[in-house]
């Protein structure tokens, strides 16, 4: 088995995917429907994604609300929204929960920047880990012969291309998540 590239680039996209979803988790003043992924809300004697127990929407740009579907989940819901460190501080309302998003400091705004920065490592280190697997793939199959070096070198070298794509497309969506943080 020689590596194949539309596999390659499908991981390699997929690893794009969840940086892009990483970021849509970073506040930037912003009110964002993503902000609220991570929180997982104690209901029906397990932990639940916040989606499975009410409808999030920003009704405007600084502020956040939840939908409640059960009105005995009101409480939980805005103390798992409470404890999720993510610094907001959710206020019910009926089976509404208003969340208010606090404007961004200085010193908060570059934690968020560190905090980009290792995430697009990670998407990076995880590009880099799809090469190798490539490259390895490669060797073995001309080990294997049942590829030339000829074709080893040559597929090798569409291997690199595709991750030097890929890294390069995670510096770019980090720049933007950066000039993001930074103007808000």
């Amino acid at each position: 088995m020689s590596a194949d590239l539309n596999e390659l680039e499908k991981r390699m996209h997929g690893a794009m995917d969840a940086l892009k979803k990483e970021f849509g988790g970073l506040r930037t003043g912003r009110a964002s429907v993503n902000l609220l992924d991570p929180v997982m809300v104690e209901a029906y004697g397990q932990r639940m994604p916040l989606n499975q127990v009410g409808t999030v929407s920003a009704p405007e740009p600084r502020l956040l609300t939840v939908s409640v579907w059960d009105k005995g989940l009101v409480t939980p819901t805005a103390k798992a929204i409470r404890e999720a460190g993510l610094g907001l501080n959710p206020s019910p309302d009926g089976q509404m929960i208003r969340i208010p998003i606090p404007e961004l400091t200085t010193e908060r705004r570059n934690e968020l920047a560190k905090l980009a920065h290792k995430y697009a490592e990670q998407g990076k280190v995880a590009v880099r880990n799809i090469r190798r697997d490539g490259m390895e793939a490669l060797k073995k199959a001309e080990k294997d012969r049942k590829i030339s070096e000829d074709e080893h070198r040559q597929k090798a070298d569409e291997v690199q291309k595709l991750t030097d794509r890929y890294v390069k497309q995670v510096d770019e969506v980090l720049a933007n998540k950066e000039k993001e943080i930074k103007t808000v």
